[in-house]
């Protein structure tokens, strides 16, 4: 496969969706706070009205709305109180024409009420009579049975990434535990004569291992479950061994370096004398990110990612992203519109027939935000850090242009919900 023919990020997208849209992962069933970051195996109903009994959002009075009709400051309507709603217990007053009872925020609301006077627009005379002096519309302050989710309810799709969000919702419900996909196992293996670990002190051409960390936390922030094999020097036969280890161990496996042509790139031919399928696309149109491999060994897919770490980062959460999502049954988007829309604050080049990714820092003005684009190449770590997200140029475009409206993506574009 000739390195130069690079394939189009588009054509990679449907590639990776195709090889691995059927490979989905087991599942597991998990209690309800161990779901965090973890992905819905299957669609989660409600099994109740939530909440179950209309109840009020104010402190105030539970009353009849039609009983209202005409109240203002100058005309009260005048009331009999005849009780108070006890926080957590049922209603046991019934609501007639002109009573009133005093009810707390998310008490019962008792039956023959349909609305709520808020504290500010009562006045209590004696401990008998109420004076209303605003009128009340049917429901209002109130939440009715089943207004949040009604028993039978979609409450969380299969696919899904359960945030804090959806933990409080299922809690509501009463869910203690859901089925989710058990986590992907992922070897994360580094290569280069020249890298150390970062608790060595470089020598002379040296560096530190950089790509082992930033990738693993970016992998471990997907869900993953990473296992690190740690820094290969350049040996074809060591870097073999390694890989055949983490192959038979993993479901996934990500190399960081060695994906070049050069003489000690080891990487092509190791994975050409595993079992196949084997390589399926060497070059990848897009920058950063030229040198990336993707291959397959029987059902477990290999990335080969740059050695710059900037690089590096960026097409493993454009691509590997990707790659997990499908591992995890979940549909990726793509074109991702999660992000945040901002304005250009400069003209950006960008030569056709490639997908550019600029890192982007985002400036707040005074109608919103300006993108700010943090050029650099790919090696530059404060790039990388100093950025906000990236903005996307597609392969169709020779740039954006100082004013354009663009949407910056975050490092780890989410699946569609």
């Amino acid at each position: 496969m000739d390195f130069f023919e690079c394939m189009e990020f588009g054509k990679a997208q449907e590639l990776i969706d195709d090889r691995l849209g059927k490979n989905i992962v087991g599942s597991e069933r998990v209690e309800l706070l161990l779901a965090l970051g973890r992905v819905t195996a299957e669609e989660i109903r409600a099994r109740e009205d939530m909440p179950p009994f209309a109840r009020s959002t104010v402190d105030g009075y539970a009353v009849r709305s039609a009983d209202t009709f005409g109240a203002n400051d100058a005309a009260a309507a005048l009331f009999e109180l005849i009780g108070e709603i006890a926080m957590g217990q049922a209603a046991s007053m019934e609501i007639v024409p002109g009573t009133a009872v005093a009810i707390p925020t998310g008490g019962m609301l008792p039956p023959g009420a349909d609305a709520v006077v808020m504290l500010e627009y009562a006045e209590q005379p004696d401990g008998q009579t109420l004076l209303v002096q605003r009128m009340v519309a049917p429901n209002e302050n109130v939440i009715v049975r089943g207004e949040d989710i009604a028993a039978g309810a979609l409450i969380v799709k299969a696919g899904i990434q359960i945030t804090p969000r959806h933990i409080g919702m299922l809690a509501a419900c009463g869910c203690q535990q859901l089925m989710v996909r058990k986590k992907i196992k992922v070897a994360l293996i580094s290569t280069g004569d020249e890298l150390v670990d970062i608790s060595e002190i470089p020598a002379v051409g040296q560096i530190r291992d950089v790509n082992s960390y930033s990738l693993s936390a970016l992998l471990t922030e997907m869900g993953c479950a990473v296992e690190p094999f740690g820094i290969i020097k350049d040996s074809y036969e060591r870097f073999l061994d390694c890989l055949m280890k983490a192959v038979a161990d993993c479901q996934m496996v990500v190399i960081s370096g060695g994906s070049s042509v050069g003489t000690k790139d080891f990487t092509i031919p190791a994975i050409q004398a595993l079992p196949g399928p084997g390589i399926m696309m060497h070059g990848l149109a897009v920058k950063p990110g030229k040198p990336t491999i993707f291959a397959m060994t029987g059902s477990v897919p290999i990335f080969g990612l740059p050695g710059h770490p900037v690089a590096a980062f960026m097409v493993c959460s454009q691509l590997v992203a990707r790659a997990v999502q499908r591992l995890n049954g979940m549909q990726p988007a793509d074109h991702p519109n999660n992000g945040s829309p901002a304005v250009l604050s400069r003209n950006i080049a960008s030569a056709p027939g490639r997908d550019d990714f600029v890192n982007v820092r985002l400036v707040p003005q005074a109608n919103g935000c300006a993108a700010e684009p943090l050029i650099g190449k790919s090696g530059l770590l404060m790039v990388l850090m100093q950025s906000d997200g990236v903005v996307h140029i597609p392969a169709g475009k020779s740039g954006l242009y100082k004013g354009e409206t663009v949407i910056v993506q975050t490092m780890t574009a989410g699946a569609e919900r």
